[in-house]
Order: structure tokens, then sequence, then C-alpha cells
């Protein structure tokens, strides 16, 4: 990403610098790929590794399970359900993972504690509601159809507008970083002419939050398991930082999408791109348009990866007669071949564009399924192409 300054940094990297009320700054380092890679510089009131106490958490994980017979699912969100106080983090819902990825669900009623996630970035996509993400970087809005994507080890929680209704969506939990796709970039970095968005559809914070707070808890996230961090001082006590690590937000609605007279592959709808997996974007669109063709997807067998399609909202035309709905999922895997729903081909065929919204991730290794996938999945689904 581009280079970003927020609040008042010091002229000269790594020299002593001072805040307003004359107290000596603390610099952080936040770097990805042992300091080769992109990062960024906050500058604290106070130190932002003092601790108070440290003590385990115990966080009952989810027992994931092979999916063996090799199965097509349907799971319809809506029957996961939400408890009382349920929050983004601690109420998030693992649904599938894989050795880099786990793919959680969320209803959230509460805000969260302060988290942090040392295990990989987090990308948050809200299908309802608003909710402000607050991060030791500043804050970003977060609106039906945004992504907001926060970089491994970057103290955050989420706040829901219960103004807006009911805030619901995914979390993806990577086991390392998430990027734009290396192919829509130029050499120094700058969006390419022809990338499905530009820079312009990205947005950052725009200021510090300058928190001043004491003995604050925040929830560590490793691959040991879950730690309780009491900090002496308030993580968000910044008062500027830059560099080119930090949280964003991007808003589905802005992904230009590209047709053509045949059908397109799926990487044309590619918005991010994970350790051993990446995330597409369906968007409104016109049909192709070639004398005789096919509109909706043809029949396909993923031989290196697993499908996961989350339905956000609209007419899902290939799916017809499935059962699909707004808050949906999918999983087609890997040695199943998969395609459009009977009929769905005919009803297409004086159509002009599609309708649906939809996220997708395709993991290139094989992904196990929680019990609350299981209960909340459609048992008829494996049947629906027999439909006559």
């Amino acid at each position: 990403m581009r280079y970003v300054s927020v609040g008042e940094v010091p002229r000269k990297r790594h020299t002593l610098s001072y805040g307003p009320d004359g107290g000596r700054l603390a610099e952080e380092l936040a770097g990805e790929q042992g300091f080769s890679g992109a990062s960024s510089l906050l500058y604290h009131r106070h130190s932002p590794s003092a601790l108070a106490s440290v003590e385990i958490v115990e966080v009952e994980q989810p027992q994931m399970h092979v999916n063996h017979p090799l199965t097509p699912w349907h799971v319809r969100t809506g029957k996961l359900g939400a408890g009382a106080n349920a929050d983004a983090v601690r109420g998030r819902v693992a649904l599938f993972s894989s050795e880099t990825v786990t793919i959680n669900y969320f209803a959230a009623d509460a805000a969260s504690g302060l988290f942090r996630d040392s295990r990989g970035d987090e990308l948050y996509f809200v299908q309802s509601g608003r909710a402000v993400v607050e991060t030791v970087f500043g804050t970003l809005d977060a609106s039906p159809g945004d992504y907001v994507l926060v970089p491994a080890s970057t103290t955050h929680r989420v706040v829901p507008d219960h103004r807006s209704g009911p805030l619901s969506g995914l979390v993806l939990e990577a086991k390392g970083h998430m990027d734009l796709p290396a192919r829509y970039l130029t050499q120094r970095g700058q969006l390419r002419e022809g990338a499905p968005y530009s820079e312009r559809d990205f947005r950052v914070p725009a200021a510090a939050m300058l928190v001043e707070d004491t003995d604050v808890d925040v929830l560590v996230a490793s691959r040991s398991g879950f730690s309780l961090h009491r900090h002496v001082w308030h993580p968000f006590d910044v008062v500027g930082w830059d560099g080119s690590l930090y949280p964003f937000a991007f808003s589905i609605h802005d992904f230009e999408p590209i047709v053509g007279r045949f059908h397109q592959p799926p990487p044309v709808h590619q918005t991010f791109e994970g350790p051993g997996f990446v995330v597409c974007s369906f968007v409104p669109r016109p049909y192709d348009f070639g004398e005789g063709a096919v509109k909706i997807p043809y029949h396909h067998a993923n031989v290196d990866s697993d499908e996961v399609i989350f339905y956000v909202s609209g007419d899902f035309m290939s799916r017809a007669g499935s059962g699909i709905e707004a808050g949906s999922m999918t999983l087609h895997p890997a040695g199943f071949v998969h395609g459009p729903q009977p009929g769905s081909v005919e009803a297409s065929m004086h159509a002009d564009r599609t309708e649906e919204l939809a996220v997708m991730i395709d993991t290139f290794g094989p992904l196990m399924l929680s019990g609350a996938a299981r209960h909340a999945a459609d048992p008829t689904y494996v049947l629906s192409w027999g439909a006559r």
C-alpha cells in the first residue's frame, strides 16, 4: 500500500522526539518479514511494552472435521444465531479451516474487547449493520459491503453502531499476511491501469485516537493459545504514525467487474490474496454478451482448491432452486464437479445482467468443517443438482 502519514511524526526516524506535553515519545516499529517487508512507525506517549500482568486465557477452540466422505455443503448462517452480548472477536463462529486460514461468521450486538492476533492478518467483511473498528492506528468506519483488513499484531476492537441494526459478517484469520494481488501492482507498488480498483477506493485511519487510560486488558492470540496482557498504559496513546503498513477499508461496491463476450474465469474477480488462499468479489455486472454465450458459470472441478462462497445479497441465478439465499455459504471441495442448478441456464438466457453480491474464498489446501457448520447445514443440498 502507499505511504501514509497521520498525526505528528518527527522529521527523522529513530531520533529523540517529544509530545505536546514535553514527554519523550516511544517509537514502535510495526513491520513484516523481519524488517524487510512493509512497515510503519508509531509514536506512543508511553512504552507500549509496559505490562502489569500476563495470564493464560482459556478460549474453547472448535473441533474441526475432515470433509469425508467428500461432500458439497450449504450452511445457513441464519441458523447459527448469536448469544446475548456477542461480539465480533469472542463471539465469532469458526465454520471452515485449512492449514493457512480459518473462515468465521459473526453476529455481534456488543463491542469487543481489545484484541491482537499475532498469528496473522485478519480480514473482516460486513454483511449487515455498521461498526467502528478502533485500532492503534486510528479508527475506520465499516458499513455493509466493507472489507476491513487488520494487519497481524494490530491491537483493535470492533464497536457496533446499534442505530443501524444487527452487525454480521465474516472474519478470515490468516496464518500469515494478506495483500492486494501482485499482478495488479506496478514494480513500484502503484495499482496498475486495468486493476479492478484504484488507490482512491481505499480508506485509511485519518487521525490518531490519543486515548489516555491505565491498566488496560488486551486479548492476544498466538499459535500457542490465548493470553491476557494487562498494559500499564492504553495501546491507543499514539500521537502519530507513518509508513506503508496499516489497517484499511475497501467497499465491495467499489470493485469494478471485468466482463467479456464469453464467461470470464474466477481470477478476474480476485480482490485479495493470502498464504494458500485468495478472496474474490462478485458484484452486479453485465452478463456475457457473445452470441450463444452461456451466461452463468459452466460446470467445473476445482482440481487444486476448495471453494467457499458467501452469498451476501441479490438474485443468485445460477443457484436457483437449491435453497441458496442471502446469508448462505457453500463449500464445493476439490474433487467435486459443480455448476449451475437445473434450469438455471435456461432462466438466464434472456437476462442481461447479474444482480448478485457474494464473496468467494478459494483455498489451495483442503478445508475442514466445524460442528457448528454441520449443524447449520442443509442436508438436501448434495442432491440439489439431480432435481428434475
